[in-house]
C-alpha cells in the first residue's frame, strides 16, 4: 500500500508541475515563465499604436515572451483614456509610445506603481514628452516623465520645448565605436539611414552614468545641426534600467538594423541574452501620419 500511495502522489506532483515543489526557488520558477511585455501607446503622429503591435506579434512568435498592448481610447487623438493600465502589475517590462497625453489619476496611478517596483522600462521618441498637463495641474509633475522614467531631456513636457531639425529632414545613424561589441547591438550593422527628423538632447542628456549606443547626423537639417545620441541605456531615478530611443518615424521599423536594435534591447532589460539567431526581417508597413 505504502508502494502504490508514493506512486499516486509521484504523479499528482507531475501532474500540478514540478513548481509546486516546496524545494523549487522563485528564480527557477521564473525562469519557466514567459516575461511579459505590456506596450503603452498613444501619439498623435507616428502610429506607434500600429508598428508596436507588430514588433508584439514578433516576440510572441518567435522569441517565447507574452505580450499585452494598450493604445489610447477611442483613437489616438484621444489624450485623457488608455485603458487597461493595470496590465503592469504583472508586467516584466513596459515599453512606452506617448506623446502629451492627460490620463487621470488613477490610470497613472498603474504607471506610477509600476515604476516604483525599480522594473525595466523603454522608451520611443515622443515618450521623452508624454505627458502635457496644464501649468498648476496636480499631475503636472508628469510632464517631466521623461527625466524621472527615461533619462531624457528636461522640460520636454508642456509647449514643445524640445528641438528638431525639420520633418524634412532625416538621420544618417552609426555605431559609436566603443560600443561595437555591445550586446544590444549584435547584428545592428552601421551606417544605416532613417527618417525620424534628429532630435536635439545635447548637451543636457542623456544623463551622466548613461552608456550612448548610437549617434545620428542630420541629413538636410533646417538649421545649423550637431550629431546627437539616438540610442542610450542607463538607471531611471526608480533604479530600473532604460532603454531610450529617440527614433520612432513608421519608416524606421523598416529598416532591418532598426528591428534588430528593438528585439535586442527588449530582450537586455529582461535580463535574457542577445538571441544570436536573427529570426528575419519584419514586414511593417506603416504610414505616417501627419499631428493634428
Amino acid at each position: 500500500m505504502k508502494i502504490k500511495h508514493f506512486a499516486i502522489c509521484f504523479l499528482a506532483v507531475l501532474a500540478t508541475g514540478l513548481t509546486s515543489l516546496p524545494g523549487f526557488s522563485q528564480s527557477q520558477k521564473s525562469k519557466n515563465k514567459k516575461p511579459l511585455v505590456v506596450f503603452v501607446t498613444g501619439d498623435h503622429e507616428y502610429s506607434g499604436e500600429e508598428t508596436l503591435p507588430l514588433v508584439a506579434a514578433e516576440l510572441e512568435k518567435n522569441y517565447g515572451m507574452r505580450t499585452i498592448f494598450l493604445k489610447a481610447s477611442p483613437d489616438h487623438n484621444s489624450e485623457k483614456n488608455i485603458p487597461g493600465l493595470e496590465a503592469l502589475k504583472d508586467a516584466d517590462l513596459a515599453v512606452f509610445y506617448l506623446r502629451w497625453r492627460q490620463l487621470p489619476k488613477d490610470q497613472l496611478a498603474h504607471i506610477d506603481a509600476y515604476l516604483k517596483t525599480g522594473k525595466p522600462v523603454m522608451g520611443f521618441r515622443t515618450t521623452t514628452h508624454a505627458f502635457n498637463f496644464p501649468k498648476g495641474d496636480e499631475s503636472e509633475k508628469w510632464n517631466a516623465f521623461g527625466e524621472f522614467a527615461l533619462n531624457s531631456p528636461p522640460g520636454w513636457g508642456g509647449a514643445a520645448k524640445h528641438t528638431h531639425y525639420g520633418h524634412n529632414s532625416s538621420t544618417d545613424v552609426t555605431v559609436i565605436p566603443e560600443q561595437a561589441k555591445n550586446p544590444i547591438l549584435t547584428g545592428v550593422t552601421g551606417p544605416f539611414h532613417v527618417r525620424s527628423w534628429l532630435y536635439r538632447v545635447l548637451p543636457d542628456y542623456p544623463t551622466k552614468g548613461s552608456t550612448w549606443l548610437l549617434m545620428g547626423k542630420s541629413v538636410n537639417p533646417d538649421k545649423e545641426a550637431i550629431e546627437n545620441p539616438v540610442a542610450w541605456t542607463g538607471t531611471n531615478s526608480f533604479g530600473g534600467k532604460v532603454f531610450m530611443t529617440t527614433l520612432g518615424h513608421p519608416e524606421d521599423f523598416r529598416v532591418e538594423p532598426f528591428q534588430r536594435l528593438v528585439i535586442n534591447a527588449i530582450h537586455w532589460e529582461l535580463g535574457l541574452k542577445i538571441p544570436k539567431a536573427w529570426k528575419g526581417k519584419m514586414d511593417i508597413q506603416v504610414p505616417y501620419r501627419e499631428a493634428k
